[in-house]
């Protein structure tokens, strides 16, 4: 992603909004973020700057949405159409997905508000789209108990009986799947499981491998 570049008019029209919000003494409501990403009044310093704020901004200049992202970029974290076309959510999502991945380095305005690196910049860490919520309003994530628990080491098929099943299956309450925890893999778990390889570009066989373990955890909910 190419540092963002705003028409003169446009620019300066992002800095007086800017400067207009600041010089009005307004509250940014310090909305917690998730583990070590940046706050919800830091990302909404970045709009600002870079939009004004404007989801559906498209100016023309070849950088689109709130976040001005270019296409090459855009599509570098998954994002499909046009960014001033996607929901806010979805902008939100995208912009924690590249921050976790390049830190502040794609965003021109960073370095002029002076924005620094927390520890999850550059991180590659994927977000889920809970998350990146934070970064609009929404509510945050509440933390999920426990650490990932480490893949068993078996990769579990249709019929298959283990207590790791139970592990995954109450994990996938939190994406609503509603499990009871019978430790078998039936047809439910068969299709948690294909809904998550799908949500996470992982070959959807159907087998409960450690890529889709570890995604159950650290990857993209299932839609």
């Amino acid at each position: 992603m190419r540092k963002p570049r705003w028409r003169p008019s446009a620019r300066a029209g992002a800095r007086l909004a800017l400067a207009a919000l600041l010089a009005l003494g307004a509250q940014l409501v310090a909305v917690p973020s998730a583990s070590a990403d940046p706050s919800a009044a830091t990302w909404l310093k970045l709009r600002m700057c870079e939009s004004s704020n404007r989801y559906t901004v498209n100016t023309g200049n070849g950088y689109y949405g709130a976040y001005q992202f270019d296409l090459p970029t855009w599509r570098s974290v998954g994002g499909q159409g046009r960014p001033d076309l996607a929901t806010p959510a979805e902008q939100d999502y995208r912009a924690l997905y590249l921050y976790r991945m390049r830190g502040w380095q794609p965003w021109e305005c960073a370095g002029m508000l002076g924005l620094r690196n927390d520890k999850d910049a550059r991180s590659k860490r994927v977000p889920t789209y809970a998350e990146s919520a934070y970064i609009g309003g929404g509510p945050v994530p509440a933390p999920v108990a426990g650490a990932k628990p480490a893949w068993p080491g078996v990769v579990y098929a249709y019929g298959d009986c283990a207590e790791a099943l139970k592990t995954f299956q109450l994990r996938m309450n939190a994406f609503g799947y509603g499990f009871t925890g019978t430790g078998c893999y039936y047809d439910k778990t068969r299709d948690a499981v294909l809904d998550l390889q799908r949500a996470n570009g992982i070959n959807d066989s159907g087998r409960l491998g450690p890529k889709t373990w570890n995604a159950a955890w650290e990857g993209k909910p299932p839609r």
